[in-house]
C-alpha cells in the first residue's frame, strides 16, 4: 500500500469540482489503479424556529439543538482507473452514510423503540458508474452520478463545507440543505448516459439522457434531457461562466390518469471569478413545472394536478475572501414559487423563501477544515411568516 497523488478524476465530482483537496490511498495491480478517498464531518447545531399565523396572529416558536452532518454526508469512494489502447477508463463506487441516529434510547440502533427502521442510518449509494474516452473526443459516462443541471452552483456554494439552511431538512437528518431552496434547486445523483466534450480553449459542454421522473400522468415515453456549457479562464482573475437546461415530458396511456401530464423545463446562468483573495458568485435560474424551488427538489410539486404548472425562479449571490488559512464568506439567496402546487402546499398562490449565511472556514491542516456559520432563513406566503436561525460549529476531514 502506498499514498499517491490523486489520479485524475479519482475523487467524486462533487468534491473535486468544489476545489477541495484530497489525499487518496492508491493500489496498483497490473494496468489498474484503485484509489480510496472520502470525507467525514460533524457539526453542533442550535436552531430557533418562529412561525406566525397571518389569519390569527398567533406566534409559535421552538429551539432545538443537535449533532448532525452538514450539507455533505459522509462519503467513501472507490475509484478504479486504467488505460486500454487510447481509452481512459474509470469506474466509481461512492457510498454516503451519515452520523445521525434517531433512536430515542441511547445505545440502541435506529429503528429501535418504535422509530422507523433505517430512516436515518441508511447508506446512500450516490455513485455507481463507468466512464471511458480520451482528451481527443471526450468522455462517455454510464451509470449514476451527479446531474448536469444545477451542478456548478451547488459546487460553488460555500456552505458545501458547512451547514447552511435547515428549514427543509427535518431534525435529525443526514444532510442539511445549504442554500438549496434559497436561490437554486438541487441537482441530485441520477441514473444517466451522458457525454462530456473535450475542453477547447476553456470551452466545454455536456449532454445526457437521465432516468425520467413519473411526476404526472402514467407514462414516460422519453427520458429526461439535461445539458450544460461552460467557459473557464485563468490569469489574474480566474473564473468560469456556465449555463444549463433540463427538460422532460410525461404522458397518459389511456386518458384516465389521476393527474394531468405536462412538460417541465428549467434554465440557468451562473458566473464566478476571483481576484486578490476575493471570489464572487452570481447565479440565477427560471423554471416552469420543474417543482417547488422553495423546497429545492426537482419534479416535486410541479403542478396542481390539473396541468397548471408551478412557476419558479431564484438567484444566489456570494462573496468570499481568503486570508491566510482562513476563508470568510457571505451569501444571500432567494427562491420564489407561484401558481401550480404552491397554494396546496403553502396556502396561497405565491411562496418566497430567502436566506443569508455568514461563514468562517479555517484550514487547520491539509486534511481538516474547521467551520463556523450563522444562517438566517425567512419564508413568506399568504398563510404564514416563518423565520429560522441556525448557528453551527464543527469540522470536516478529507483523505
Amino acid at each position: 500500500m502506498h499514498t499517491t497523488p490523486l489520479a485524475r478524476g479519482a475523487i467524486l465530482t462533487l468534491l473535486a469540482s468544489a476545489g477541495l483537496s484530497a489525499h487518496a490511498v492508491g493500489f496498483t495491480q497490473g494496468d489498474v489503479t484503485l484509489d480510496i478517498n472520502g470525507t467525514v464531518n460533524g457539526f453542533y447545531l442550535n436552531r430557533e424556529d418562529k412561525v406566525t399565523d397571518k389569519a390569527t396572529g398567533t406566534e409559535t416558536s421552538s429551539t432545538n439543538s443537535m449533532v448532525s452532518n452538514g450539507l455533505l454526508p459522509g462519503w467513501l469512494n472507490f475509484v478504479a482507473t486504467a488505460k486500454a489502447a487510447d481509452q481512459d477508463i474509470k469506474v466509481h463506487f461512492g457510498f454516503a452514510p451519515g452520523i445521525v441516529n434517531n433512536s430515542t434510547v441511547v445505545g440502541l440502533p435506529d429503528g429501535a423503540a418504535g422509530n422507523t427502521p433505517g430512516a436515518y442510518s441508511q447508506i446512500d449509494t450516490r455513485n455507481v458508474y463507468f466512464q471511458f474516452g480520451n482528451e481527443g473526443w471526450g468522455h462517455l459516462k454510464l451509470g449514476r452520478d451527479i446531474g448536469l443541471f444545477a451542478q456548478d452552483v451547488v459546487l460553488s456554494d460555500m456552505t458545501l463545507l458547512g451547514v447552511g439552511g435547515t428549514s427543509n431538512a427535518a431534525m435529525p437528518f443526514n444532510t442539511t440543505f445549504g442554500m438549496i431552496g434559497h436561490g437554486y434547486m438541487y441537482t441530485g445523483f441520477q441514473p444517466q448516459i451522458s457525454y462530456n466534450t473535450p475542453k477547447l480553449n476553456g470551452l466545454q459542454g455536456a449532454i445526457g439522457i437521465f432516468q425520467p421522473s413519473k411526476y404526472a400522468g402514467d407514462e414516460t415515453k422519453s427520458p429526461s434531457l439535461q445539458a450544460s456549457a461552460s467557459y473557464s479562464w485563468e490569469g489574474a482573475a480566474p473564473g468560469k461562466i456556465w449555463t444549463g437546461l433540463v427538460h422532460q415530458s410525461t404522458s397518459c396511456s389511456g386518458g384516465s390518469c389521476t393527474t394531468e401530464p405536462f412538460t417541465a423545463q428549467g434554465y440557468e446562468l451562473g458566473v464566478k471569478a476571483g481576484l486578490n483573495g476575493f471570489e464572487g458568485v452570481l447565479y440565477g435560474f427560471k423554471a416552469k413545472g420543474l417543482g417547488l424551488s422553495t423546497i429545492g427538489a426537482q419534479f416535486l410539486g410541479g403542478s396542481d394536478g390539473a396541468g397548471q404548472r408551478t412557476d419558479s425562479k431564484g438567484y444566489l449571490a456570494q462573496l468570499t475572501y481568503k486570508l491566510g488559512d482562513t476563508k470568510l464568506g457571505v451569501n444571500y439567496g432567494q427562491s420564489t414559487d407561484e401558481n401550480g402546487a404552491t397554494a396546496a402546499v403553502f396556502g396561497g398562490p405565491k411562496n418566497v423563501r430567502k436566506a443569508f449565511t455568514l461563514g468562517v472556514y479555517h484550514t487547520l491542516n491539509k486534511y481538516i477544515t474547521l467551520v463556523g456559520e450563522f444562517n438566517h432563513e425567512k419564508q413568506t406566503n399568504d398563510a404564514t411568516d416563518s423565520k429560522v436561525r441556525t448557528l453551527s460549529v464543527g469540522g470536516i476531514v478529507f483523505f
